[in-house]
């Protein structure tokens, strides 16, 4: 592990944004997912919960190109698990979804703890997605397009909330609390170590400085 390297995850850490979160309802094209998940590690999104009734959650991982390595993808079953998992973690849920009462996307504060509820393309955020949520916003289109491709529109989202907490000042301090940090940052640097202690139910051993971990030996 080099320093430089560590230096970034530290860096990347110090900056995630744990009131903020992405709910797919549906999305499940390799091309659509990746670049969703690559949005979220951008703006600092470390969790996302998708919505999906098949068997499908290995063909998700593998797909995300690597941006699954930094942000946790949760799969549902249904839509009202993912926005029961939200709401848990005290999120207001704001679905993509180009209805009568849909406000502009930019009126949102995204300042507040929030979960944007993106839909598959061409079905849009199912029915129980949209009645479930808190609002509806939408992204202005001034064309003869009448719509966005679902990972286009969520970065177009997810940079103006990015935009709003950046103002804000809040990536300038880490906001993760610190055994969130210390457990995430340990699944970064030590991957194989961590899914031993998972599978074991054991506990993350400490890290030194350099992100090695000395002196320990399973147990359990």
């Amino acid at each position: 592990m080099s320093a430089r390297r560590l230096s970034r995850m530290r860096a990347a850490l110090d900056r995630r944004q744990p009131d903020l979160r992405v709910l797919l309802d549906g999305v499940h094209k390799s091309h659509n997912l990746s670049a969703i998940l690559r949005t979220c590690d951008a703006v600092g999104i470390g969790r996302v919960h998708a919505v999906w009734p098949g068997d499908r959650l290995a063909v998700h991982r593998n797909c995300s190109a690597g941006a699954g390595r930094w942000v946790e993808l949760d799969v549902h079953r249904r839509v009202e698990e993912a926005v029961a998992a939200a709401r848990a973690e005290g999120l207001a849920v704001y679905a993509a979804h180009a209805s009568a009462q849909a406000m502009d996307f930019r009126s949102v504060d995204w300042t507040r703890p929030g979960a944007l509820l993106m839909g598959a393309e061409l079905w849009g955020v199912s029915e129980a997605g949209a009645e479930l949520a808190d609002a509806h916003l939408a992204v202005p289109m001034l064309g003869l397009t009448e719509s966005l491709n679902v990972s286009v529109a969520a970065a177009v989202v997810l940079y103006e909330a990015q935009r709003q907490r950046q103002a804000a000042g809040f990536y300038e301090r880490p906001r993760l609390d610190p055994q969130a940090y210390r457990r995430t940052l340990f699944r970064w640097l030590q991957p194989r170590l961590a899914r031993y202690c998972d599978a074991r139910g054991l506990d993350y051993p400490e890290l030194d400085a350099d992100g090695h971990v000395s002196g320990w030996s399973p147990v359990g």
